[in-house]
Protein backbone atom coordinates (compact mmCIF):
# COMPACT_ATOMS: atom_id res chain seq x y z
CA UNK A 1 0.00 0.00 0.00
CA UNK A 2 1.64 3.21 -0.91
CA UNK A 3 1.85 5.87 2.09
CA UNK A 4 -0.49 8.34 0.65
CA UNK A 5 -3.48 5.82 0.79
CA UNK A 6 -2.19 4.99 4.60
CA UNK A 7 -2.19 8.54 5.40
CA UNK A 8 -5.79 8.72 4.04
CA UNK A 9 -7.00 5.68 5.88
CA UNK A 10 -5.44 6.53 9.50
CA UNK A 11 -6.54 9.95 8.76
CA UNK A 12 -10.24 9.04 7.68
CA UNK A 13 -10.36 6.30 10.60
CA UNK A 14 -8.81 9.19 13.09
CA UNK A 15 -12.51 11.00 12.56
CA UNK A 16 -13.97 7.58 14.19
CA UNK A 17 -14.43 7.00 18.45
CA UNK A 18 -14.10 3.94 19.45
CA UNK A 19 -16.17 4.11 22.38
CA UNK A 20 -17.22 0.64 23.45
CA UNK A 21 -19.71 0.20 25.97
CA UNK A 22 -19.00 0.76 29.80
CA UNK A 23 -17.74 -2.29 31.51
CA UNK A 24 -20.24 -3.22 34.14
CA UNK A 25 -17.83 -4.36 36.99
CA UNK A 26 -16.82 -0.56 37.60
CA UNK A 27 -16.55 0.70 41.10
CA UNK A 28 -16.50 -1.15 44.24
CA UNK A 29 -17.38 -4.59 45.10
CA UNK A 30 -16.65 -5.81 48.83
CA UNK A 31 -14.36 -2.74 49.58
CA UNK A 32 -12.11 -3.04 46.37
CA UNK A 33 -12.06 -2.54 43.11
CA UNK A 34 -12.67 -5.65 40.33
CA UNK A 35 -9.73 -7.53 40.03
CA UNK A 36 -8.56 -7.54 35.99
CA UNK A 37 -10.02 -10.85 33.64
CA UNK A 38 -6.90 -10.59 31.80
CA UNK A 39 -4.09 -8.68 31.91
CA UNK A 40 -3.58 -8.45 28.38
CA UNK A 41 -6.20 -5.22 28.59
CA UNK A 42 -6.56 -4.40 31.87
CA UNK A 43 -3.68 -3.49 34.81
CA UNK A 44 -4.28 -3.84 38.69
CA UNK A 45 -2.49 -2.33 41.50
CA UNK A 46 -2.60 -1.51 45.19
CA UNK A 47 -0.19 1.03 46.76
CA UNK A 48 0.22 1.38 50.43
CA UNK A 49 -0.06 4.80 51.32
CA UNK A 50 -0.28 6.30 55.23
CA UNK A 51 -3.66 8.21 54.38
CA UNK A 52 -5.45 6.69 51.17
CA UNK A 53 -8.56 8.99 51.26
CA UNK A 54 -6.65 12.37 51.72
CA UNK A 55 -3.99 10.72 48.82
CA UNK A 56 -7.17 10.05 46.57
CA UNK A 57 -8.16 14.09 47.40
CA UNK A 58 -4.54 15.15 46.18
CA UNK A 59 -4.72 12.65 43.50
CA UNK A 60 -8.30 14.18 41.90
CA UNK A 61 -6.78 17.19 40.27
CA UNK A 62 -3.96 15.74 38.53
CA UNK A 63 -5.36 13.62 37.27
CA UNK A 64 -8.33 16.26 35.62
CA UNK A 65 -4.78 17.24 34.07
CA UNK A 66 -3.75 14.06 32.20
CA UNK A 67 -4.38 14.55 28.31
CA UNK A 68 -7.59 13.09 26.98
CA UNK A 69 -8.59 12.17 30.71
CA UNK A 70 -12.49 13.12 31.77
CA UNK A 71 -13.47 12.69 35.48
CA UNK A 72 -17.06 10.57 35.36
CA UNK A 73 -17.36 10.10 39.25
CA UNK A 74 -15.76 11.71 42.16
CA UNK A 75 -16.86 10.40 45.54
CA UNK A 76 -15.47 10.42 48.91
CA UNK A 77 -12.44 7.75 48.06
CA UNK A 78 -13.43 6.79 44.58
CA UNK A 79 -12.54 8.21 41.69
CA UNK A 80 -13.63 6.71 37.73
CA UNK A 81 -12.11 8.72 35.11
CA UNK A 82 -12.54 7.65 31.30
CA UNK A 83 -9.35 8.49 29.33
CA UNK A 84 -9.50 8.37 25.04
CA UNK A 85 -6.53 7.52 23.06
CA UNK A 86 -4.91 9.95 21.14
CA UNK A 87 -5.40 8.39 17.47
CA UNK A 88 -8.48 6.59 17.09
CA UNK A 89 -9.88 7.87 20.59
CA UNK A 90 -10.79 4.39 21.96
CA UNK A 91 -11.85 4.76 26.11
CA UNK A 92 -10.51 2.88 28.78
CA UNK A 93 -11.45 3.37 32.32
CA UNK A 94 -9.49 4.28 35.16
CA UNK A 95 -10.28 3.53 38.98
CA UNK A 96 -8.76 4.94 41.66
CA UNK A 97 -10.15 3.42 45.30
CA UNK A 98 -8.93 4.87 48.87
CA UNK A 99 -8.96 1.64 50.91
CA UNK A 100 -8.37 3.30 54.59
CA UNK A 101 -8.86 -0.14 56.02
CA UNK A 102 -5.88 -1.62 54.62
CA UNK A 103 -3.58 2.12 54.03
CA UNK A 104 -3.73 1.20 49.67
CA UNK A 105 -4.54 3.07 47.03
CA UNK A 106 -5.94 0.80 44.90
CA UNK A 107 -6.01 1.58 41.27
CA UNK A 108 -7.72 -0.03 38.17
CA UNK A 109 -7.15 0.92 34.19
CA UNK A 110 -9.02 -1.28 31.88
CA UNK A 111 -9.69 -1.16 28.15
CA UNK A 112 -13.09 -1.04 26.73
CA UNK A 113 -12.36 -2.85 23.14
CA UNK A 114 -9.74 -5.28 21.86
CA UNK A 115 -8.01 -8.26 22.96
CA UNK A 116 -5.01 -6.73 23.74
CA UNK A 117 -4.04 -2.56 25.41
CA UNK A 118 -0.54 -2.74 23.94
CA UNK A 119 1.01 -2.32 27.47
CA UNK A 120 -1.17 1.38 27.73
CA UNK A 121 -2.94 0.35 30.90
CA UNK A 122 -0.05 -0.63 32.75
CA UNK A 123 2.24 2.37 31.83
CA UNK A 124 -1.13 4.45 32.86
CA UNK A 125 -1.01 3.09 36.48
CA UNK A 126 3.01 3.96 36.11
CA UNK A 127 2.29 7.09 36.08
CA UNK A 128 -0.44 7.43 38.33
CA UNK A 129 2.49 6.03 40.72
CA UNK A 130 4.14 9.10 39.85
CA UNK A 131 1.55 11.12 41.01
CA UNK A 132 0.84 9.30 43.78
CA UNK A 133 4.22 8.98 44.99
CA UNK A 134 4.33 12.81 44.54
CA UNK A 135 1.22 14.01 46.67
CA UNK A 136 2.77 11.01 49.61
CA UNK A 137 6.08 12.26 49.52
Amino acid sequence: MNIVLQFILVFGLSFFQFVGPEPSDLGIHNAELSPCDSPAHCARANWQVAEPVAAVQALQPLLELMPRTNLVVQTDGYLHATVRSALFGFVDDLEIYADPIRGFVQARSVSRLGDSDLGVNAKRLADVKLLLQGVTG
